[in-house]
């Protein structure tokens, strides 16, 4: 059986009378590259926090690599790289200068090798020419790059990611998921929290979906988005297939249709005999987006009225920033 690299049991993070975290069990297999999903306000990034002993909770228990935190953060946290939000950095400062002021910060990586160190983490993410730039002058992307960098100038065994991708351009998110499965290849767990449902499908193994604080979801992603059942038909000919189906139509726009079957080898051989030109026979697959929509509650971070906040015995809008 695989160890786990991240393993909570009843996690739970209470802001007064607000639950942001509610009973939170992950399991996170070593060498996965999870994604951990779930809409704005849902308690996403305050279960990155007590992951890393960020934050204390309130109940429950966490163990990162085999270690409790935070009792043995110092054990272990080494071996981990994260971003949290949006990197911190000294903008008057170069990118180098920062990566080397982080680097002795903590514990984990040998002085004699910082140099080297520092110059694969920039050229692993793209910042090798402009590693003594000051941070400044960088862009909202460069920066997320430079948190990146940071995240891997230990050589983690476990990387904890938050949002990695925000400000990215769509190269720049596809040179950083390119170097994370690359990263996962070589054995590096990767934990990833992002809105970008396409990135997470094409990278993760397994997902976790949180909703208000609860976690509703925790499958491999093979599984959510095995076949339903049914197939998508697309043909010129709609109204003869209609005919054909016999009441087993479920779903009809433009050239597609969805239809339920059994078979679909003998649907096929039905509609071509009855005159149906079908272009394409494909089992019906739900995408991560519908499954996450299918998890979670309705509502949104729109603020125009169309939604209404839960009750948590607050005004609306008080521990927005704790809640997330």
């Amino acid at each position: 059986m695989t160890e786990s690299a991240i393993h909570t049991s009843g996690l739970t993070k209470r802001f007064g009378s607000l639950t942001a975290v509610d009973g939170v069990d992950l399991d996170v297999p070593q060498g996965d590259v999870y994604g951990f999903l779930g809409p704005n306000g849902s308690g996403k990034t305050t279960t990155v926090r007590m992951l890393l002993g960020l934050v204390l909770p309130t109940a429950g228990t966490v163990v990162v690599l085999g270690e409790p935190i935070p009792r043995r953060a110092g054990r272990v946290l080494h071996r981990v790289g994260a971003i949290v939000e949006a990197p911190a950095a000294y903008g008057h400062l170069s990118g180098r200068t920062n990566l080397a002021l982080f680097d002795a910060a903590g514990p984990g990586g040998p002085r004699r090798t910082r140099r080297r160190r520092i110059d694969t983490a920039l050229e692993q993410v793209g910042l090798a020419r402009v590693g003594r730039r000051p941070v400044k002058a960088y862009s909202h992307g460069m920066r997320q790059r430079l948190g990146l960098a940071a995240a891997l100038l230990r050589q983690p065994e476990l990387l904890v990611l938050d949002e990695p991708t925000n400000g990215l351009d769509p190269q720049g998110i596809r040179e950083i998921r390119e170097l994370l499965l690359a990263l996962n290849a070589d054995g590096t767990t990767i934990f990833l929290s992002s809105h970008l449902l396409a990135e997470v499908e094409q990278m993760c193994a397994r997902v976790g979906v949180v909703d208000r604080g609860r976690l509703v979801l925790q499958e491999d992603l093979a599984t959510v988005r095995a076949p339903t059942g049914r197939v998508v038909v697309h043909t010129p000919d709609v109204d003869v297939a209609v005919a054909l189906l016999d009441g087993r139509l479920g779903e009809r726009a433009g050239d597609r249709l969805v239809i339920a079957t059994d078979d679909p080898a003998e649907l096929n051989l039905r509609l071509v005999a009855g005159g149906v030109r079908v272009r394409e026979l494909v089992p019906e697959r739900r995408t991560l987006e519908e499954v996450v929509l299918a998890a979670t509650s309705a509502g949104s971070d729109r603020v125009d009225g169309t939604d209404r906040e839960p009750k948590t015995g607050r005004e609306p809008g008080t521990d927005v920033e704790a809640a997330r």
